[in-house]
């Protein structure tokens, strides 16, 4: 069994415990990179909720049938991987800061060219951009905000940078309605681009987090190969350059509607796993088994929580028949529990841990989703109220994934590591809300929203309650397993009396 160095063990701080509020122990230097990073996280949001609200328009402005529609949410997900791999390892080898302004200059340039965009294939081209930045913005963000602060705050930072996401997509939702009808759909992207400048110019001169730098001046991180380097300058270049593109071409083909049935999608689905498992096991051939289950319990994460996301408005609309006044309100309220659950998520994380507290949140949130999907139109605002605290405890609490991703992780493939595996689980979240549609051909959509929700989100609490990573470690590379893994426990000293 290997001891890890004190930079790669999961947060745990011997600082003295301080009277300071916790906000005060933040520096001035930690705060701008938070902020910096966290209008990364909003954009994230905002563009996310952009294409879902202006769809039918560009789908009437370029003439496009359902399919090539769909393609243009599907795009996102296709490059994510690519996205995360690519930037993560140059956060890896160059560092943090300069992988965050590569990642939200990729994203920027997209957002710019769907504001001009002239046809179908340009949009699709910019969609392509955009997940791959938006994938690297996750990756490199995360890794530098949770870094830099300090280490038994390092749940409220994870949780905190996560909550940016929700109000986006929060804000978008609530500027749609006044921006669209006067200025039209390309004035959204538009004006997406306002944040952009604004964390660009802060991310500007931030220095690179301090775990980063040590490892760097150790030589740890110039000694170790990053994944891109690994994968196409490695042994095996040739064969993971025909397999990347063969991956992109499946990915294409399953979400933009081209194939159907599950004969044909079961063996793509399989040939698209063994390709990342095939990539895992080369850039960490010894600790393979915990990037594989890590990726594992994303996957999970997005399986169970993407169905609400994707399928309520429809339910709200559908099944329960409400105007597109009360949906919105319900929306908004499902929105804001998130981003509230997230603040939260990062006091609970810090309080009691990351792992109890996820696992016991998803427990909390978990009976709501009977009531919350078999109330009927006369209880809107109920369910409004209820979606509030569901999403906080059940979507809000994922705030924390990022923290407990990275401590799986040694600090130099960290960066490439986290964007990866997240980005690949990530694919869940495209996955979910089909097979939801495909149950509520069987049930009711409301009782397929319970279905898939509740059994996934059991599954994840028992995956992370157990620490999956560290049992299939244990089971298949044993001497590969690290004192901490699994712990993160934090531990401060306590200033003796006198």
């Amino acid at each position: 069994m290997t001891t890890p160095s004190a930079s790669e063990r999961p947060p745990r701080d011997d600082a003295p415990a301080s009277d300071l509020p916790w906000y005060r122990e933040v520096s001035p230097t930690q705060w701008k990179s938070f902020w910096a990073a966290w209008l990364g996280y909003l954009l994230d949001g905002f563009d996310f909720v952009i294409i879902t609200l202006v769809l039918t328009e560009v789908a009437d402005e370029f003439d496009l049938n359902g399919v090539q529609a769909a393609t243009l949410i599907s795009a996102a997900f296709v490059s994510r991987w690519f996205g995360g791999l690519v930037l993560g390892a140059i956060a890896d080898t160059l560092g943090r800061r300069d992988a965050m302004v590569l990642a939200i200059v990729t994203f920027s340039l997209g957002s710019l060219l769907c504001a001009v965009s002239t046809g179908y294939v340009m949009m699709f081209a910019a969609r392509l951009l955009i997940g791959f930045g938006m994938a690297g913005e996750y990756s490199a963000s995360a890794t530098y905000v949770i870094e830099s602060w300090p280490q038994h705050l390092r749940n409220k930072a994870s949780a905190f940078l996560i909550s940016g996401f929700s109000i986006g997509g929060v804000l978008v939702a609530q500027v749609y309605r006044f921006v669209v009808p006067a200025w039209g759909w390309r004035a959204l992207f538009a004006i997406g681009l306002v944040p952009i400048v604004l964390a660009l110019w802060l991310r500007r001169g931030l220095p690179e987090p301090e775990d980063f730098r040590r490892a760097k001046d150790s030589g740890r991180v110039d000694a170790t190969p990053d994944m891109f380097t690994t994968l196409y300058r490695g042994p095996h270049r040739i064969l993971n350059v025909l397999l990347t593109l063969a991956t992109f071409a499946v990915l294409l083909a399953i979400f933009g509607g081209y194939v159907h049935g599950a004969g044909t999608v079961a063996p793509m689905s399989v040939f698209i796993t063994a390709v990342f498992v095939w990539f895992l096991v080369q850039f960490e051939p010894q600790r393979w088994p915990t990037a594989v289950a890590v990726t594992v319990v994303v996957f999970t994460v997005f399986f169970f929580a993407w169905p609400i996301t994707a399928l309520l408005p429809t339910y709200l609309k559908t099944d329960l028949g409400l105007s597109p006044g009360e949906v919105s309100d319900i929306l908004f309220w499902s929105g804001f529990g998130t981003a509230f659950g997230a603040i939260l998520a990062g006091f609970t994380g810090d309080r009691f841990g990351t792992t109890r507290a996820y696992w016991g949140s998803l427990l909390i949130s978990l009976p709501l989703l009977w009531p919350i999907f078999t109330l009927t139109s006369d209880h809107a605002p109920l369910i409004g109220l209820l979606l509030f605290v569901q999403q906080c405890f059940g979507a809000g609490v994922g705030g924390l994934v990022p923290k407990w991703m990275v401590s799986w992780f040694s600090i130099e493939k960290r960066a490439a590591a986290l964007g990866f595996t997240y980005n690949v689980g990530a694919l869940g979240g495209a996955v979910s809300p089909v097979v939801g549609a495909a149950l509520a051909e069987t049930m009711s959509l409301g009782r397929a929203i319970i279905v898939l929700s509740a059994s996934f989100t059991g599954i994840v609490i028992l995956l992370v309650a157990m620490k999956f990573p560290l049992r299939l470690q244990q089971l298949l590379k044993p001497s590969a397993v690290r004192a901490d893994d699994g712990d993160d426990t934090i531990r401060r000293i306590e200033p003796q009396a006198g």
